[in-house]
This record gives C-alpha cells, structure tokens and sequence, in this order.
C-alpha cells in the first residue's frame, strides 16, 4: 500500500483507489525505462502549495497522478525516448490523460486532466525522485 505526505485532497483520492485490483497492462511506455521506483515529491507548477510526496512502486503511477493506485487501464498515444501521453480509464473512479516528459533520470514533467472523483482536473506538476521509500509509505 502507498501514502501520500501531505496535501488531503490526494490522500482522499488514493483511499477511494485502495483494494481495487488493477487490469492487465500493456508495457510501460518507453520515457519511463530510465526513471525508477522510489520516493517522489510532486510540486505543482504555478501553485505556492506544499509539495506531495508519493512512494512510487509501479512507474505508471507516474501517469495518473490524481489516481496513483491502483494503476489503472491505460492506452499509450504517443511513445518517444524521453516523452510518452497515455489516456487512462479508472472506470467509476475516473480518466484523464496525461503527457510525462523526462528531463533527467531524477526530473519529469507533467501535465494531466480528466475527471477525478466526479470533478474535473487540470494539473502540471514537475516531480523529482528523492531516494528509496520509508517503510511508512509503502
């Protein structure tokens, strides 16, 4: 199980995913072979609010930011080296769909929106692996 620190609203929408199972998936588009699993703080661009952070174990998580667990059912619709767009459907839960671009092995880029909870989203954030997990946020 993982754990947001900080920012109640993304802790919300991670307990509305827990004990779902996640569908089969598709490989993992390619911008995410050279990130890896950890700790990662989101810091939303253009918003003075406290970073998040989210212990990432499963590096699609990275492509749904407003429902990181389980990952959901995912569609890639563009692939590159360093940039890849998924649309991803979470049924009840939500969609959305997402761009990730890597600026370095520890540094992404993202831009997301859809429907979370009922709601619509559209958020940018920049997120920078910051080491291995604690055992609290697993």
């Amino acid at each position: 199980m993982m754990r947001w620190e900080g920012a109640a609203g993304f802790a919300a929408l991670v307990l509305l995913g827990i004990g779902a199972e996640a569908p089969a998936q598709a490989p993992a588009p390619t911008a995410l072979g050279s990130l890896e699993t950890g700790l990662w703080e989101f810091r939303e661009i253009g918003r003075t609010s406290q970073p998040t952070r989210l212990c990432v174990t499963d590096l699609r998580q990275l492509l749904q930011p407003l429902q990181p667990t389980p990952v959901c059912k995912q569609f890639t619709t563009e692939n590159a080296g360093d940039y890849a767009a998924v649309s991803y459907d979470c049924a009840a839960r939500g969609q959305g769909r997402t761009s990730l671009r890597v600026e370095t092995a520890r540094l992404v880029q993202i831009d997301s929106q859809g429907i979370s909870g009922g709601r619509p989203f559209a958020v940018r954030y920049e997120a920078r692996r910051l080491g291995t997990c604690t055992a609290a946020l697993r």
